[in-house]
């Protein structure tokens, strides 16, 4: 009678990876992005930016480590990151949209954070752009945690 070993691990998923997979190519574009913007283009990033990239950019190293071989507890690590620019971008955009009051603006040297500095199609701005990136990351991971649980 053959049975598996003890610590062979379950088969991964393919649709699993695959979400691994969007998520680390969304959060590798992202990245690209904000380096563009930021080192071509010469954009300062003000400080809600600079806290939005400490998000970003770990998520192509900690998805990518996931993928090869794929560990769909990756998710365990990344989603947090992902919560957290989700956060601090939705409180950008709040900022900017003028919910916030001017009392507990974050950026009070350098770039002000309500500032506007790139708008594409009349609205879309930078901070739309970030969090529309880590709600799909987040979405993503949230996806590969439920189905791998079934």
């Amino acid at each position: 009678m053959n049975l598996p070993a003890a610590d062979s691990a379950p088969a991964a998923s393919p649709v699993g990876w695959i979400l691994v997979f969007v998520a680390w190519l969304i959060a590798t574009l992202s990245t690209l992005g904000a380096l563009f913007l930021g080192e071509v283009m010469g954009y300062t990033p003000c400080v809600l930016c600079w806290y939005q990239r400490i998000a970003m950019f770990p998520l192509v190293f900690v998805l990518a480590a996931g993928l090869f071989p794929f560990d769909r507890r990756v998710v365990r690590y990344a989603l947090p990151l992902a919560l957290a620019g989700l956060a601090l971008a939705s409180f950008h955009l709040a900022l900017i949209a003028g919910w916030v009051p001017e009392s507990i603006k974050p950026c009070q040297q350098g770039v002000p954070c309500s500032d506007v500095q790139v708008t594409w199609f009349g609205f879309v701005t930078i901070p739309h752009l970030s969090v529309l990136a880590f709600l799909f990351v987040a979405g993503l991971l949230a996806a590969t945690h439920f189905k791998g649980s079934k």
